[in-house]
């Protein structure tokens, strides 16, 4: 059963939008219920030729560490399609383009405090072209094998959520 709302505001705070909701629950009782809205985002599984995977090292201010993961980024506006903004960030992250793009499907990486939605990609076929980063990102590039990339994984080194998703959903769907 959904959640009745009573009362609901929203507050912008820089890039994250603040929803506060009153609700009544199914059982009848009252409760105040905030959440983040995330803007929907993208993360690709670069694979080389020789089925190697091109990861991130980037650095993160708001763990104030250097963190393992894939390329990946916002959806900025409507009408951008998930797909077109995954070549897009790609390209910027990582200098390679990409002749094939696997769909990994969406997930919510955490649905019960934002609305955040990731759509995932395995790209195969790559190119170079030029790095084209932001002035706030802090990247260097590896490429990695897959049994690499499985130990960073198991020894909790990578923890990149997004990337943790493409991983397993392109492990099963390629078994």
């Amino acid at each position: 059963m959904v959640w009745k709302i009573t009362n609901s505001s929203k507050k912008q705070v820089d890039r994250y939008g603040v929803t506060i909701d009153q609700v009544v629950l199914p059982n009848g009782e009252e409760k105040t219920f905030s959440y983040l809205n995330i803007t929907r985002g993208v993360c690709i599984l670069p694979i080389t030729e020789n089925h190697e995977v091109v990861c991130l090292k980037q650095y993160r201010h708001a763990v104030k560490s250097w963190e393992w993961e894939l390329p990946a980024g916002m959806i900025d506006g409507d009408g951008i399609s998930p797909l077109e903004v995954a070549k897009k960030e790609l390209e910027e992250e990582t200098g390679y383009v990409a002749e094939h793009w696997l769909d990994l499907g969406s997930f919510y990486p955490s649905a019960g405090s934002t609305t955040e939605e990731i759509f995932l990609y395995a790209a195969a076929g790559l190119t170079p072209t030029q790095q084209k980063l932001e002035n706030s990102e802090q990247i260097e590039l590896h490429t990695v094998t897959m049994q690499e990339l499985k130990d960073l994984i198991s020894n909790g080194d990578f923890k990149h959520g997004a990337g943790l998703a493409a991983v397993l959903r392109y492990k099963f769907k390629t078994d």
